[in-house]
Protein backbone atom coordinates (compact mmCIF):
# COMPACT_ATOMS: atom_id res chain seq x y z
CA UNK A 1 0.00 0.00 0.00
CA UNK A 2 1.23 3.21 -0.93
CA UNK A 3 1.79 5.74 1.67
CA UNK A 4 3.98 7.98 0.50
CA UNK A 5 4.35 9.42 -2.87
CA UNK A 6 4.23 12.67 -5.60
CA UNK A 7 1.27 12.37 -7.72
CA UNK A 8 2.44 14.76 -10.69
CA UNK A 9 -0.11 15.87 -13.64
CA UNK A 10 1.16 17.74 -16.87
CA UNK A 11 -0.30 19.70 -19.53
CA UNK A 12 1.40 20.29 -22.46
CA UNK A 13 1.61 22.92 -25.22
CA UNK A 14 1.72 20.72 -28.06
CA UNK A 15 2.55 17.56 -28.97
CA UNK A 16 6.13 17.48 -28.07
CA UNK A 17 6.50 15.85 -24.38
CA UNK A 18 8.58 18.72 -23.77
CA UNK A 19 6.09 21.25 -24.19
CA UNK A 20 5.19 21.33 -20.25
CA UNK A 21 3.28 24.42 -19.90
CA UNK A 22 1.85 23.77 -16.80
CA UNK A 23 2.20 21.45 -13.71
CA UNK A 24 0.16 19.93 -10.53
CA UNK A 25 2.28 18.00 -7.73
CA UNK A 26 0.25 16.79 -4.96
CA UNK A 27 2.64 15.29 -1.88
CA UNK A 28 1.23 12.31 0.13
CA UNK A 29 2.80 11.67 3.65
CA UNK A 30 1.13 8.80 5.56
CA UNK A 31 -1.17 8.59 3.73
CA UNK A 32 -2.75 12.46 3.71
CA UNK A 33 -1.94 15.48 1.89
CA UNK A 34 0.59 16.99 2.85
CA UNK A 35 1.35 19.82 0.41
CA UNK A 36 0.35 20.77 -3.26
CA UNK A 37 2.49 22.77 -5.74
CA UNK A 38 1.29 24.42 -9.21
CA UNK A 39 3.07 26.33 -11.69
CA UNK A 40 2.71 27.88 -14.77
CA UNK A 41 5.89 26.99 -17.32
CA UNK A 42 7.26 28.63 -19.92
CA UNK A 43 6.95 25.61 -22.97
CA UNK A 44 9.49 24.42 -25.10
CA UNK A 45 9.22 24.59 -27.70
CA UNK A 46 6.98 27.57 -26.91
CA UNK A 47 4.25 27.56 -29.07
CA UNK A 48 0.54 26.07 -28.98
CA UNK A 49 -1.47 23.64 -30.50
CA UNK A 50 -5.45 24.53 -31.16
CA UNK A 51 -6.36 20.89 -29.88
CA UNK A 52 -4.33 21.19 -26.88
CA UNK A 53 -5.60 24.66 -26.13
CA UNK A 54 -8.82 23.67 -26.58
CA UNK A 55 -8.17 20.76 -23.89
CA UNK A 56 -6.78 23.11 -20.76
CA UNK A 57 -7.43 26.51 -22.13
CA UNK A 58 -3.65 27.69 -21.85
CA UNK A 59 -2.52 29.90 -24.01
CA UNK A 60 0.97 31.36 -24.42
CA UNK A 61 -0.31 34.58 -22.90
CA UNK A 62 -0.58 32.45 -20.00
CA UNK A 63 2.88 31.06 -19.83
CA UNK A 64 4.96 34.05 -21.68
CA UNK A 65 5.75 35.16 -18.25
CA UNK A 66 6.02 32.03 -16.73
CA UNK A 67 9.19 30.37 -15.36
CA UNK A 68 11.19 28.02 -17.34
CA UNK A 69 10.98 24.50 -16.45
CA UNK A 70 14.43 24.13 -14.33
CA UNK A 71 13.84 27.19 -12.03
CA UNK A 72 9.94 25.13 -11.57
CA UNK A 73 11.66 21.67 -10.75
CA UNK A 74 13.96 23.55 -8.64
CA UNK A 75 11.19 25.50 -6.51
CA UNK A 76 9.77 21.92 -6.24
CA UNK A 77 12.40 19.92 -5.69
CA UNK A 78 12.82 22.08 -2.75
CA UNK A 79 9.14 21.42 -1.54
CA UNK A 80 9.12 18.05 -1.41
CA UNK A 81 12.27 18.34 0.18
CA UNK A 82 10.94 20.27 3.04
CA UNK A 83 7.98 18.03 3.19
CA UNK A 84 9.43 14.25 3.13
CA UNK A 85 13.17 15.05 4.29
CA UNK A 86 13.64 18.33 6.55
CA UNK A 87 14.69 15.31 8.92
CA UNK A 88 17.76 14.96 6.55
CA UNK A 89 20.68 17.61 7.04
CA UNK A 90 22.56 17.02 3.67
CA UNK A 91 20.71 19.04 0.82
CA UNK A 92 23.27 18.46 -1.37
CA UNK A 93 21.73 15.08 -2.65
CA UNK A 94 18.03 16.27 -2.91
CA UNK A 95 17.52 14.41 -6.30
CA UNK A 96 18.58 11.06 -5.30
CA UNK A 97 16.31 11.26 -2.05
CA UNK A 98 13.30 12.77 -4.02
CA UNK A 99 14.17 10.09 -6.05
CA UNK A 100 13.79 7.50 -3.23
CA UNK A 101 9.87 8.41 -3.34
CA UNK A 102 7.16 7.23 -5.50
CA UNK A 103 5.73 9.40 -8.60
CA UNK A 104 2.08 8.01 -9.28
CA UNK A 105 0.23 9.43 -12.24
CA UNK A 106 -2.97 8.14 -14.67
CA UNK A 107 -1.88 6.98 -17.86
CA UNK A 108 2.02 7.16 -16.35
CA UNK A 109 3.75 6.82 -19.86
CA UNK A 110 2.18 10.44 -20.76
CA UNK A 111 3.09 12.22 -17.95
CA UNK A 112 7.21 10.50 -17.77
CA UNK A 113 7.44 10.97 -21.40
CA UNK A 114 7.23 14.78 -20.41
CA UNK A 115 9.33 14.77 -17.72
CA UNK A 116 12.18 12.91 -19.32
CA UNK A 117 11.99 14.72 -22.46
CA UNK A 118 11.96 18.57 -20.47
CA UNK A 119 14.62 16.96 -18.42
CA UNK A 120 16.61 16.12 -21.92
CA UNK A 121 15.41 19.47 -23.55
CA UNK A 122 17.28 21.83 -20.61
CA UNK A 123 20.26 19.23 -19.70
CA UNK A 124 19.38 18.17 -16.90
CA UNK A 125 20.86 15.07 -15.05
CA UNK A 126 17.50 12.60 -14.69
CA UNK A 127 17.43 10.40 -12.05
CA UNK A 128 15.32 7.10 -12.27
CA UNK A 129 12.39 8.46 -10.81
CA UNK A 130 9.53 5.28 -10.28
CA UNK A 131 6.22 5.77 -11.76
CA UNK A 132 3.25 3.91 -10.64
CA UNK A 133 0.34 4.55 -13.28
CA UNK A 134 -3.46 4.69 -11.72
CA UNK A 135 -4.81 4.00 -15.11
CA UNK A 136 -3.39 0.60 -15.00
CA UNK A 137 -3.87 0.50 -11.47
CA UNK A 138 -7.52 1.23 -12.88
CA UNK A 139 -8.19 -1.25 -15.35
CA UNK A 140 -7.30 -4.17 -13.16
CA UNK A 141 -9.38 -2.91 -10.07
CA UNK A 142 -12.77 -2.25 -12.25
CA UNK A 143 -11.76 -4.07 -15.43
CA UNK A 144 -15.46 -3.33 -17.29
CA UNK A 145 -17.43 -2.43 -14.47
CA UNK A 146 -16.73 1.29 -15.78
CA UNK A 147 -17.43 2.75 -18.93
CA UNK A 148 -13.99 3.54 -19.40
CA UNK A 149 -10.47 4.38 -17.35
CA UNK A 150 -10.09 8.22 -17.96
CA UNK A 151 -9.12 9.76 -15.47
CA UNK A 152 -12.65 11.65 -14.23
CA UNK A 153 -14.24 8.27 -14.61
CA UNK A 154 -12.13 6.77 -12.29
CA UNK A 155 -12.02 9.75 -9.44
CA UNK A 156 -15.70 9.25 -9.77
CA UNK A 157 -15.93 5.49 -8.86
CA UNK A 158 -13.15 6.37 -6.33
CA UNK A 159 -15.58 8.43 -4.44
CA UNK A 160 -13.72 11.55 -5.90
CA UNK A 161 -15.31 14.69 -7.58
CA UNK A 162 -12.83 16.15 -10.22
CA UNK A 163 -14.49 19.30 -11.44
CA UNK A 164 -11.64 21.08 -13.23
CA UNK A 165 -10.47 18.16 -15.30
CA UNK A 166 -7.17 19.20 -17.43
CA UNK A 167 -6.39 21.66 -14.85
CA UNK A 168 -2.88 20.43 -13.73
CA UNK A 169 -3.01 20.04 -10.21
CA UNK A 170 -6.79 19.33 -10.17
CA UNK A 171 -5.95 16.10 -11.73
CA UNK A 172 -2.55 15.68 -9.66
CA UNK A 173 -5.39 16.01 -6.40
CA UNK A 174 -7.62 13.09 -8.44
CA UNK A 175 -5.11 10.96 -9.28
CA UNK A 176 -4.07 10.94 -5.76
CA UNK A 177 -7.08 10.18 -4.73
CA UNK A 178 -7.43 7.51 -6.90
CA UNK A 179 -3.89 6.14 -5.64
CA UNK A 180 -5.03 6.13 -2.13
CA UNK A 181 -8.22 4.22 -3.03
CA UNK A 182 -6.69 1.52 -5.04
CA UNK A 183 -3.16 1.39 -4.66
Amino acid sequence: MLRDFIAIDFETANQQPSSVCSIGVVMVRNGHLADSFYSLIQPEPNYYYYWCQRVHGLSRQDTDDAPVFPYVWEQLEERITNVFFSDQLAFDNRRDLIASLPFVAHNARFDEGCLKAVFRVYQMDYPDYRFYDTLTAARRQFGRSLPNHQLQTVAAACGYDLTRHHHALADAEACAAIALYIL
